[in-house]
């Protein structure tokens, strides 16, 4: 059976502290320390090249997402667009 590839980024490497990351990358952090299994979908928002005002709208939208059944920001991609 293939391991999963562990993602590696500034916001999720447990090295850099906290307050030295920006809103996003916070946010980032928050959601896939309690949602590990979210961290490719949140590595494509933060990959996506937005900038910090509209990361964090996307960021903000797909982790809203998470409670609401059928919500189309569940999709990194959609909420992305949303935010743009």
């Amino acid at each position: 059976m293939a391991k999963a590839k562990i993602i590696v980024t500034r916001w999720f490497d447990g090295e850099t502290p906290l307050e030295e990351l920006s809103e996003c990358e916070q946010l980032a952090h928050q959601i896939v320390v309690v949602r590990a299994d979210l961290t490719p979908s949140v590595a494509r928002i933060m990959d996506a090249e937005l900038a910090e005002d509209k990361c964090l709208q996307a960021l903000t939208l797909f982790e809203a997402s998470l409670d609401e059944l059928g919500d189309p920001n569940r999709d990194p991609r959609v909420a992305i667009i949303n935010a743009s």
